[in-house]
Formats: structure tokens, C-alpha cells, sequence
């Protein structure tokens, strides 16, 4: 008996015969939960006595919840369908790996792009943080402005004021792009190791229209030699569009010392420093040297009408020099009752 017991497990016998077919369009005898006739008799035995005892296990609650009760009893007892598991259940969700691959990839790509961006011109330094470009085989500095709706006045365009910042920050940024930049504001490294500074001594600005709100400017700079104690700054403004000339302005820079206040000789060092940066262009080829006529000390209601009193400096007037910077001394010219004086200011600046 353990024998063939043995032998029916390892061989197993003949299969069952399926069950007898019924006739077109009648329905077997017996159905299990799926649809599918049933393969036993004892198993639709089974499903009946757990029907019986499922309706004698439930109790008829007011009258009405009967029924529901035992459906519910019905519904346990009859055995569940399980899902095949297949290896395509298995597998994990692409879609999810597929995009965290594409955005890796996009974000490789932009950078990628960045680290491989080439200027237009060879003779153009890259401008990734916006801080302009040297041009002219290294001794003009190039950068862009856009008039911002702060800057403009009251007929809508940029103000002297305006373009006066623009000229100093072109300036001070042409002194860091090269590597000259010391702790001062726009003083060398030799320089700040002496307390020396540059201060303006005099400027001429010729104005050939003022930009308007959402203009986009080109400010070019350069330096050159003033004398033997000087140094010489020219500026170009275009638009960047059309490329028409803006203004066209020249100014001589002198040395002070910080702790004296006093005016101070270029040490040969800081000469070194700037000459290979000099240039021989000049902006304004004639310039107007021209001062300003005395004012007449025994007609006071004359002097009156150019003399304004009670004129003291702010602290947000003053640099981090501690002075009160050049483009101030222009607001407060401005400044003037006078209509006449004040069109006069406008076509010519000066400071000395």
C-alpha cells in the first residue's frame, strides 16, 4: 500500500475525464463563483452546507437587515479568485525610472551647455556674470546697461545722474576684470598698501540724446596718461540696437591719501600696475577748457543767484572712501532755482 501510494505520487495516473458537455445553449448543472462549472459534486456540497449554516448563523435585525446580512454571509463563504501572478506583475514601474533618467540627462545637458558657451569674437573675454568684457586686444572694457524705470525722470528718460552711475561702475569694474582691484574702491593692490585712492578733478560729459525707459546702453572705457601726475578716463555710450552715440565724456583722476586727505605723487609701483593698461584714444578730441568765471564778491544779489547755502552731506551721500562721491557733486549742481542756470548745468559738467 505505501508503495503504490509512492508511485501514484511520482507517477501521477490518468487525468479525470472532463465533464460531459452540455447541449447548445443550456447551461451546466452547477457553477462555482467564477462561472465555471463546477468540477466535484462534493464540492457544491460543501458550498451548500456553508449556505445553510450561513443562514442559520445569521439573526433578522428589525425586520430589514436580513437580507443584507445574508448576502454578506454569502459572499465569505464563497471562495475568492485569486490573480495569476506573472512575471510582467513583477516587474518594477519603468515610467518612474524612465523620467528620473530624463531629468538627469536635461539637467547634464544645461550645464554642459553653459561650461561650452563661446563668445561671437575670439578677441572677447566671457561675460557669465554680467560684469562686461575687455575688448581692444585687452585696454577697453565693454558693458551693458538697461535704463531701469527708477532712473528716468519726469520727461521719461534717464537723467545726467543715471549716466553718471553708469560711467563710475564701468569704471570700477574695468579695475576688477583685469585683477587690479584692491580693498579700496577702485584702488590697486599697491595703492591700498599706501592709503592712496583716486579722486576726480575734472570731467566733461557731452550729451547727445538721454535713453529712454527699457533702453538697453553700451558703455565702453578706457584709460591713458594726464601729465605726470594724473590719469585719464574716457567713456563712449551707444545703443546697443542701433548704435548711434549716446555721450561721449573725458575726466582727469588724481591721487589723495586717505589718512592726510592731501593729494599724493603715483608711486612707481602703482605706475607699473596701470601703465600696460594705457591707451592713446582719446573720446573727445577737443576738449573744453574752459573755468568758470569768479563770482563778484561786492555784487551779492548776483553771487545770490549761483550761490546756494545750507547745502550739508549725508552720510548717504559719502563712499567708501568717506567723500562725497562725484556723480553728488552733479545732483547738487542740478539742484539750482534758476531755469536758465540749471539749462546751462545740463550742457556742460564740470568739477574741479
Amino acid at each position: 500500500m505505501a508503495g503504490s501510494i509512492a508511485a501514484a505520487a511520482f507517477f501521477p495516473g490518468p487525468p479525470a475525464p472532463p465533464p460531459p458537455k452540455s447541449a447548445l445553449g443550456e447551461r451546466p448543472d452547477s457553477l462555482d463563483v467564477r462561472g465555471m462549472a463546477a468540477k466535484q459534486a462534493s464540492s457544491s456540497s460543501a458550498v451548500r452546507a456553508g449556505r445553510t449554516r450561513a443562514h442559520a448563523a445569521v439573526p433578522k435585525v428589525n425586520g430589514g437587515g436580513g437580507k443584507s446580512a445574508l448576502a454578506d454571509a454569502e459572499h465569505d463563504a464563497m471562495p475568492s479568485a485569486a490573480q495569476p501572478r506573472t512575471f510582467y506583475n513583477q516587474l518594477p514601474d519603468w515610467s518612474m525610472l524612465l523620467a528620473a533618467i530624463t531629468t538627469i540627462f536635461l539637467a547634464a545637458e544645461k550645464q554642459w551647455t553653459l561650461l561650452d558657451w563661446k563668445p561671437k569674437r575670439p578677441d572677447m573675454l566671457v561675460d557669465t556674470l554680467g560684469f562686461g568684457t575687455i575688448v581692444h586686444d585687452g585696454v577697453m572694457f565693454r558693458q551693458n546697461f538697461s535704463i531701469r524705470s527708477y532712473e528716468i525722470g519726469a520727461d521719461r528718460t534717464a537723467s545726467i545722474e543715471t549716466l553718471m552711475n553708469h560711467l563710475q561702475e564701468t569704471a570700477l569694474n574695468h579695475v576688477k576684470v583685469v585683477g587690479l582691484l584692491g580693498d579700496g574702491f577702485g584702488s590697486t593692490p599697491e595703492m591700498s598698501k599706501r592709503n592712496l585712492f583716486w579722486v576726480v578733478s575734472q570731467m566733461q560729459a557731452i550729451v547727445e540724446r538721454y535713453p529712454c525707459w527699457g533702453d538697453t546702453v553700451e558703455v565702453n572705457t578706457w584709460v591713458g596718461a594726464h601729465g605726470k601726475n594724473g590719469m585719464r578716463r574716457d567713456w563712449h555710450i551707444r545703443d546697443s540696437v542701433t548704435g548711434h552715440t549716446v555721450l561721449k565724456a573725458t575726466s582727469k583722476w588724481v591721487m589723495m591719501n586717505k589718512l592726510t586727505r592731501k593729494l599724493a605723487r603715483i608711486p612707481d609701483e602703482v605706475r607699473a600696475e596701470i601703465v600696460p593698461f594705457f591707451s592713446e584714444y582719446a573720446a573727445i578730441e577737443d576738449q573744453d577748457h574752459r573755468k568758470f568765471p569768479k563770482l563778484p564778491e561786492h555784487d551779492r544779489a548776483t553771487s545770490a543767484k549761483y550761490v546756494r547755502t545750507g547745502l550739508t552731506p549725508r552720510w548717504a551721500d559719502l563712499d567708501i572712501n568717506q567723500h562725497v562721491n562725484n556723480v553728488k557733486y552733479i545732483g547738487w549742481i542740478l539742484e539750482v532755482k534758476d531755469k536758465v542756470s540749471l539749462s546751462c548745468a545740463s550742457l556742460f559738467i564740470a568739477e574741479t
